[in-house]
């Protein structure tokens, strides 16, 4: 008989509990949750399960499952996300990194694997600095800005930066709305961006962890087509010749913006798939 305070019992009850709220990864946020308030592997939960909780664990326990029964994102509870390579602190100030993001991390390294020379690189939109400084950690003879509307957020980034890089001279940050406040004679060899692009009208049918918790500033959008038309066209006057443009996106919109920017001075443009086929990113070249 298992004692009702060891790890397998809390396990197993938090799971049961999770499931009659309809936490769709139940045993997983049970097990990801506890071992994050233990300072343990998740593996090692399983080596240590007879492991009796006091009652101040078992107390924080509980309040962590509660919070989860309310749909709050496992990411925001524990305060941390994984994402490509490095953990990164996140809070309701910030989206949580996706792994289509880290796709799109991938995708501009791998493209700029051969030219180790020095860039000027603009994360716009940058949440939880995530694209940023993974790019800066990679690069380390780059130099990113990372900006955003919101000052929490930057906040945030810059705690990432201090957390993740080695050093942080060569990374600098700027509170600015899109563009606005992003000085005219700074130009980039590069800008990507994870923007805002969900259409208002797809709020309702979306996971509670998403509308009721993530900032909705960094998601949804009233017309995402005029919003990222206009956005493609202000960064192809901020980057030098040649330069590239990264942007993750609405799949339904795509290809028609890649279209519309080759009518408009772009002089190459590709849709990218993601990992579920989806066309979730837009390449494009001055």
């Amino acid at each position: 008989m298992q004692h009702p305070d060891s790890i397998l019992s809390l396990l197993k009850k938090s799971e049961d509990f999770l499931k009659k709220k309809e936490i769709a990864s139940a045993r997983l946020d049970a097990e990801i949750l506890l071992a994050d308030l233990l300072g343990l592997q998740r593996v090692k939960l399983y080596v240590n399960f007879e492991k009796l909780l006091n009652e101040t664990e078992k107390n924080a326990y509980r309040d962590r499952i509660v919070d989860r029964s309310k749909n709050k994102p496992t990411a925001y509870i524990t305060g941390q996300k994984s994402f490509y390579n490095s953990v990164f602190y996140v809070n309701e100030n910030v989206l949580i990194p996706r792994p289509e993001t880290e796709e799109l991390v991938e995708k501009i390294l791998s493209e700029f694997k051969e030219d180790t020379g020095e860039k000027s690189v603009l994360d716009l939109c940058t949440g939880s600095g995530c694209i940023g400084i993974s790019l800066q950690l990679a690069r380390k003879n780059w130099k990113t800005t990372l900006s955003d509307i919101s000052k929490e957020a930057l906040e945030i980034a810059k705690k990432n930066a201090a957390q993740i890089l080695e050093e942080t001279n060569s990374i600098q940050f700027l509170e600015s709305d899109l563009f606005s406040s992003i000085p005219t004679e700074l130009k980039f060899d590069l800008i990507a961006t994870n923007p805002p692009y969900i259409p208002l009208t797809d709020k309702e049918g979306m996971m509670k962890d998403v509308v009721d918790y993530e900032p909705h500033l960094a998601l949804f959008l009233e017309n995402p087509k005029e919003f990222l038309s206009q956005l493609i066209a202000d960064a192809h006057s901020r980057l030098k010749e040649d330069g590239k443009f990264y942007m993750e996106t609405l799949p339904a919109l795509a290809n028609d913006l890649v279209l519309e920017s080759l009518t408009k001075g772009w002089r190459k443009g590709k849709v990218e798939k993601d990992l579920s086929a989806k066309n979730r990113f837009i390449v494009l070249t001055k």
